[in-house]
């Protein structure tokens, strides 16, 4: 399936985050509190992005990683909307916006806080991850 056909299955919430630039309520997403073990895939590409091991609770409402999967799939912009300075994440295949990068995630986990949107995202469970084609990823998991 294109981007063109994918674009079209997605809700209103989910074209207005990652076309729009929107950004989801926070503590009222599917995400924020979800920690089963699995990755993370962009709604539109499904381009894996990030890992439950290295997801945590920042209590900004809103699911919070560490660091992507594979950081070349997570493009950085400076984005000076709405009178604020941040750092904006996109997917780099398909251009999704995906929320922000902070500096002031737990250090003991490298210090950066990805604040993603739920919308931006499609949760694979691990159990899942083989017969959906994300088998290489598993690896994730291994103790």
């Amino acid at each position: 399936m294109n981007k063109e056909e994918r674009l079209k299955q997605l809700t209103e919430m989910q074209y207005y985050v990652t076309q729009k630039q929107g950004t989801e309520p926070p503590y009222q997403n599917e995400y924020d509190q979800h920690f089963e073990e699995g990755i993370y895939v962009d709604i539109v590409s499904g381009k894996p992005l990030f890992s439950s091991k290295d997801k945590f609770d920042a209590g900004c409402g809103w699911p919070s990683f560490a660091k992507p999967v594979e950081a070349e799939e997570v493009k950085e912009h400076f984005d000076t909307s709405h009178g604020m300075r941040r750092v904006e994440v996109r997917s780099k295949t398909a251009d999704s916006h995906l929320g922000h990068v902070f500096p002031d995630g737990p250090r003991e986990l490298g210090g950066l806080r990805y604040c993603i949107n739920s919308a931006a995202l499609r949760f694979i469970p691990k159990e899942k991850m083989e017969e959906e084609g994300y088998g290489d990823y598993l690896q994730l998991f291994e103790k």
